[in-house]
């Protein structure tokens, strides 16, 4: 059983699209390499949007919140409907990148650089995870995905109360707080995000193994994103409470 802390990606996925037979086109890795290639260009363009919205003083909120929940709906249709990946996942990376795009900014105008450093360590630790997969230096084995799956549930919930709490004007400073602890908390969260990584990896080498159909490989690169888009909201979070400790 496949198993995966990314919501994108679950035990059930490959097994619940159906097998076309030999002579039909099947999801390959560089297929879903070439599809997520394309989503991140797609996540960079509108980004850059937003940015220079913002830069120029203009109303950037639409995009902001725009972005962040077009992209939720759009991950939710996804999910729930996967052969409608090689549309809704462009469309997805596209109101993320107006998300990104907004957030980065405003982090960048208040710690200058934050943002090319956030960028860098993401496709840093996607390089280091992958090579740590392909070497076999990190095996997911099934205690290793269902450790960092609890992790992950764990990091959702705590978001989740969070959230809730906030409501009711009651703050969680774990979270924001650029204590010892609060740092602590990011860097665990980072490393939680960066190990699913090596899950989706594994995830999406089982499917090609499976002949899943091609439109599979939008789906596989949707979910990819999907991870990337955390582990680089987390490192920016992180590099920001080290900032503010200077």
């Amino acid at each position: 059983m496949i198993r995966t802390a990314n919501p994108a990606l679950n035990s059930q996925v490959f097994e619940a699209v159906p097998y076309y037979g030999e002579n039909t086109q099947a999801m390959t890795i560089q297929g879903a390499v070439n599809r997520t290639g394309v989503l991140l260009g797609a996540v960079v363009l509108s980004a850059s949007w937003s940015w220079h919205v913002f830069a120029i003083g203009g109303n950037f909120a639409p995009y902001l919140w725009g972005g962040l929940l077009g992209g939720f709906v759009l991950a939710l249709i996804t999910i729930f409907k996967k052969s409608a990946a090689p549309i809704t996942a462009p469309l997805y990376a596209i109101a993320e990148g107006l998300f990104l795009g907004a957030i980065s900014a405003a982090f960048e105008q208040q710690f200058g650089g934050i943002v090319f450093q956030a960028v860098f360590l993401t496709f840093g630790v996607l390089a280091a995870m992958l090579l740590a997969y392909t070497s076999r230096l990190i095996q997911p084995t099934e205690r290793f995905k269902l450790g960092v799956a609890a992790a992950t549930g764990g990091i959702c919930l705590f978001y989740l109360v969070s959230i809730l709490l906030g409501f009711f004007g009651i703050g969680v400073p774990l979270i924001h707080g650029s204590g010892p602890l609060g740092i602590a908390i990011s860097v665990f969260i980072v490393v939680i995000a960066a190990l699913n990584l090596v899950l989706d990896f594994d995830f999406i080498k089982n499917g090609a193994a499976a002949a899943a159909p091609k439109y599979m490989e939008w789906y596989a690169a949707f979910a990819l994103l999907v991870t990337l888009v955390w582990l680089y909201l987390e490192i920016l979070r992180l590099l920001a409470k080290l900032q503010r400790r200077r």
